[in-house]
């Protein structure tokens, strides 16, 4: 088999279906099944069972689909220690970001790191900070971009440092959250992001809130804040718009300090020796120190 053998069974595993494989391809889905059928007569097994509802794969299928993606992940490692031997930027960054940078922050970095290396490719991948930090176990991702305070013992590189707000078209001040009736509008984010809020409510007040409504988006949240419906907690990153008729009360830690949260670049120290990583640090570098 060839390498493009083993990308039509990754597809085909991934997809599910014909139609959207060869979409996929970019073959027609004749071909595409004639390419399949002579796969199976080389393995002298049926790798992919066609039902009503799409592929089904067989056990066989299993082994030499994992067998295809083994390889496939092998050759994409090679193919960028070989260019990162070139003087040009071309591969493949491969980064994993916490969902709020990836929504806030990064879209700038991304474009002038694109606009600076046309050469270069980016797979981009969000999610929580304890999905990044598995990525990066697992080896899919060159760099990682977390919040909170990592325990992480390769390379890590602090990015920034965003205050936590007190959202609210009504609330003037933090003591109005003992006796408000107005709801808190939370949103589903990493256990530590949720841990840190706890305790500093509980220092503060004696009781926890009275009525909350839980949201999947941080984006989903701060829209209902700024509508009206209840009060919401904040990260200074995503408020860097001015909005009409909102208040914002930085939450106060103690007398000298407000709450924040960290941001931080992680990964391993052979990811770092990349060409397309190591430019994308000097974009960022760049973009720290004011080339915004």
């Amino acid at each position: 088999m060839n390498t493009s053998e083993f990308q039509i069974l990754s597809v085909l595993a991934k997809e599910k279906n014909m139609r959207k494989a060869s979409e996929r391809l970019f073959v027609s889905q004749p071909a595409l099944s004639q390419r399949l059928q002579s796969i199976e007569k080389n393995w002298n097994t049926k790798i992919f069972i066609r039902t009503q509802k799409g592929l089904l794969i067989t056990p066989a299928g299993e082994k030499i689909v994992e067998f295809a993606e083994e390889v496939l992940a092998k050759e994409a490692k090679v193919r960028e220690e070989i260019t990162s031997l070139d003087k040009e930027i071309y591969g493949t960054l491969k980064i994993a970001v916490a969902t709020i940078i990836g929504q806030y922050w990064l879209p700038k970095v991304l474009k002038r790191y694109i606009q600076k290396y046309p050469n270069a490719k980016v797979s981009l991948v969000t999610g929580w900070s304890s999905d990044i930090v598995k990525s990066l176990y697992e080896d899919e991702v060159h760099l990682g971009i977390i919040r909170g305070n990592p325990e992480w013992k390769g390379v890590k590189k602090h990015l920034l440092r965003d205050k936590l707000y007190l959202v609210d078209t009504e609330i003037k001040e933090l003591s109005e959250l003992e006796l408000t009736e107005r709801p808190f509008i939370q949103f589903k984010s990493d256990s530590t992001y949720y841990q840190e809020i706890q305790v500093w409510w509980h220092k503060k007040f004696q009781a926890p809130p009275k009525r909350t409504i839980v949201v999947d988006q941080i984006e989903t949240c701060k829209q209902m804040a700024l509508n009206g419906i209840g009060y919401a907690i904040l990260p200074s990153i995503t408020l860097q718009d001015d909005y009409d008729n909102i208040k914002k009360i930085p939450l106060e830690e103690d007398e000298v300090s407000n709450l924040h949260r960290d941001t931080w670049l992680i990964g391993y120290e052979s990811s770092f020796n990349l060409k397309q990583v190591e430019a994308f640090l000097e974009v960022l570098e760049e973009y720290e120190h004011g080339g915004k």
